[in-house]
């Protein structure tokens, strides 16, 4: 069974806004055997929704249409739906009601006329209630292809397909079971890892298939299969990565949706009673950003510093100024005095320290542009390493967050 997702607003194509919702859409839509033929995004123009709509029919199932249900005079995607299945706009009372409640609770003004036109609707539609909102969502069939339509906004879209849309599909069609499960590691490239894998690889049976998803310092490795019997189809995957986390367990962290590595941090720290903190210079407070985004992070976490400017990290952190002016501030010297002082600062039992040149300017520093350093404070000692992470900004900070967590586990694991 195919989908196709139609997102309209040229919002997203002058990116003014990241198209979020068509990932959230697929993402539920595979957990229940659906699979997504295309994604496309077009303007707010009534002749380019027409021709999207013309063009999916013919490629899928199912298809989901996302945005243009405002009450603006720019959002014309009911009027367009109408022209496209012959039809015109009726008054829905429920609807009506619904808008009328909703400025009543929690708008203090009545509704204009154009939040009143909401309420019309497609008279061939069966109507999809949005309780967070006033644009109603609507189910339409055409030549056996059912056609959904949603609000944009990504909070309604979400409970309009968890209450409505995904029990209805489920209802109307028979689908296959789709499974997948990834496996998450740290430390070794794309290339590295399949070369390990070469043997494991060639010998999969032909209905399951493996992807490799790299990403600044971590391999995302997918095994997938489809099929009828899900208890079957599900053994069989498991089976496969089962060998696969054999074959990687010393890069292995866990399985994606399951965990990650800040959690598998968190996890070891709380099962020992230890805790962790930060001195983040190039980083800026992505690895706490990360830390914290993980619920109960405060058992384990004492907070962190980022000393950005040079000076900050003598007056503020206490590095002694002479050793930076002697080693630079970018370097292994440096960077195990961030991390020591760091531990010291807040009572922590590890603490990691980030220096380095994200560029585009050198700074402070002596080196070349990705240079960074990073080092681990630990209950015995200090470590530290070096590292060149190329010369794009986002990727030498995301590329050093990654590698300060992956250094953090490896020492964590090892005490």
């Amino acid at each position: 069974m195919l989908a196709e997702i139609i997102t309209i607003g040229d919002e997203i194509l002058i990116g003014q806004i990241v198209d979020t919702n068509s990932a959230y859409i697929s993402k539920e839509l595979n957990k229940i055997g659906v699979q997504v033929y295309q994604i496309t995004s077009i303007q707010d123009d009534k002749e380019h929704i027409l021709k999207a709509l013309e063009l999916a029919e013919n490629n899928a199932d199912l298809i989901i249409i996302t945005g243009g249900l405002g009450p603006t005079k720019d959002d014309i995607t009911k009027s367009t739906i109408c022209e496209f299945f012959n039809d015109t706009l009726v008054e829905n009372k429920k609807v009506l009601a619904h808008i009328y409640r909703i400025f009543s609770q929690y708008i203090d003004s009545d509704p204009l006329p154009s939040n009143l036109l909401q309420a019309m609707v497609p008279s061939k539609a069966t109507v999809l209630q949005n309780k967070h909102g006033t644009a109603p969502g609507m189910w339409l069939e055409k030549n056996k292809t059912v056609f959904v339509s949603m609000p944009g906004v990504p909070y309604e879209m979400k409970y309009l397909m968890q209450d409505e849309v995904l029990p209805r599909v489920i209802k109307k069609f028979n689908r296959p079971h789709i499974y997948h499960k990834t496996l998450l590691t740290y430390g070794m490239g794309e290339s590295e890892v399949a070369n390990r894998l070469e043997d494991w690889e060639n010998a999969l049976p032909k209905d399951i298939k493996l992807a490799y998803l790299p990403s600044l310092g971590k391999v995302r490795l997918r095994l997938s299969s489809k099929g009828v019997n899900e208890k079957l189809l599900k053994e069989a995957v498991d089976d496969e990565m089962n060998t696969l986390e054999e074959l990687l367990k010393d890069i292995a962290i866990g399985y994606e949706d399951e965990t990650s590595i800040e959690q598998r941090i968190g996890e070891i720290l709380v099962k020992k009673g230890q805790s962790m903190s930060l001195a983040e210079s190039c980083t800026g407070g992505g690895i706490a950003q990360k830390i914290t985004e993980n619920a109960g992070a405060s058992a384990y976490f004492k907070g962190g510093i980022v000393p950005y400017e040079t000076a900050l990290k003598t007056a503020i952190l206490g590095v002694d100024d002479q050793l930076i002016a002697v080693n630079n501030v970018v370097s292994i010297p440096v960077s195990e005095a961030m991390a020591l002082q760091a531990k010291k600062l807040f009572k922590s039992d590890y603490a990691i320290a980030t220096t380095g040149i994200a560029g585009p300017t050198i700074g402070d520093g002596d080196d070349e542009v990705g240079t960074v350093c990073i080092a681990i404070a630990t209950p015995t000692g200090v470590v530290s390493q070096k590292f060149s992470f190329g010369k794009a900004r986002e990727r030498v900070i995301a590329k050093a967050i990654n590698k300060a967590l992956e250094m953090l586990l490896k020492e964590i694991l090892k005490n």
